[in-house]
């Protein structure tokens, strides 16, 4: 066994082998409760011969609840006769967080989305991002992230991307994109891209779909639909079952260009929301304000627009603090000239 291939965690079923299997990625995890005690985070593959290998994670934030709702009814509901490829599910990527109802793991404080490529001797999360990496990305052509806004955000239902330099991958990223067959698609302009599996992915030069399908720590009728019927969109676009995706209607698609697509907040106190999601604004626009309950002589703090388009994220909790995003203003895609 390679160095690359070490880890400290084992895999109870073969990927290798056809048919349906239902196991769990065993990760050791030693502490006052239990010695020798570990973690079982599920996983599922789905295989029937040669073909595309796609991988599905829900719960990469432990908050959001579309991945894993769509992704545990597939699970059961996919038969390998009907899969020319395989199909890998893990509808908890971050199990400890997903157990805790947090964004991050109550273990380790690890946010999953910010530790890959992982490290086979680091912490828990760590751990399970290097085994993901060098295991399941490693084989997949596909790789499909599904998140939602968490306890802290709320989003429009949009399936996510980013702007690639290689073409032909950029390419076949927005074709599955469109696949996925969200209300809205996005091309995104990361504040910060390091140790987020979208990375790992896209620089082995695969098709990466992310998406952000709602938020604030629950789900709705609509947004499972859309993730269950995005899952099953992909698998077609893929060629591993038959069938065209069913798109309700054509993605309105939108980019993050810039750094003012970004608002955030610079004080602290009671949120109020001036403008909401799917709302139109022009640069200048006051979108939301602050207002301080404890010091009635105090104005309240305007949050401006910097740019023209589309709110597409809001912050959700009734208090802001400081370095809070609380909005996202995206434009069309391509940028008009």
């Amino acid at each position: 066994m390679s160095d690359e291939q070490y880890s400290k965690i084992s895999l109870d079923i073969d990927p290798d082998v056809d048919g349906c299997q239902h196991g769990a990625m065993i990760i050791p995890w030693s502490r006052d409760q239990s010695s020798w005690g570990s973690i079982r985070l599920p996983v599922s593959v789905i295989k029937n011969g040669d073909g595309p290998t796609v991988l599905f994670t829900g719960a990469n934030h432990g908050d959001e609840y579309e991945g894993p709702v769509a992704l545990t009814k597939l699970r059961s509901a996919l038969d390998y006769i009907d899969v020319r490829g395989c199909v890998i599910i893990i509808p908890a990527l971050n199990l400890p967080a997903f157990r805790a109802g947090k964004r991050t793991s109550p273990i380790d404080g690890g946010n999953m989305n910010r530790a890959f490529p992982g490290n086979p001797n680091g912490t828990i999360t760590e751990m399970i991002a290097d085994f993901v990496t060098t295991r399941f990305i490693s084989r997949a052509d596909y790789v499909v992230d599904i998140h939602a806004g968490g306890r802290s955000m709320n989003l429009l239902p949009t399936s996510i991307i980013h702007d690639l330099p290689d073409t032909d991958q950029m390419d076949r990223t927005l074709a599955a994109m469109h696949a996925f067959g969200a209300p809205y698609g996005m091309v995104l302009t990361e504040l910060d891209a390091n140790g987020m599996i979208d990375t790992v992915v896209e620089d082995m030069g695969k098709v990466f779909v992310s998406t952000e399908l709602g938020g604030a720590a629950s789900s709705t009728v609509e947004t499972i639909k859309i993730a269950e019927r995005g899952v099953m969109n992909i698998l077609k676009h893929a060629g591993i079952i038959d069938g065209a995706p069913d798109i309700p209607a054509p993605s309105r698609t939108l980019h993050t260009p810039h750094a003012e697509s970004f608002v955030t907040c610079k004080t602290e106190g009671l949120f109020e929301i001036c403008k909401e999601l799917g709302d139109t604004v022009v640069a200048g626009e006051v979108i939301a304000r602050v207002h301080y309950l404890e010091e009635p002589e105090r104005d309240p703090t305007p949050l401006i627009a910097e740019c023209d388009g589309l709110i597409v994220c809001r912050h959700m909790p009734g208090l802001v603090t400081r370095g809070d995003c609380v909005a996202v203003i995206a434009e069309p895609w391509p940028a008009p000239k």
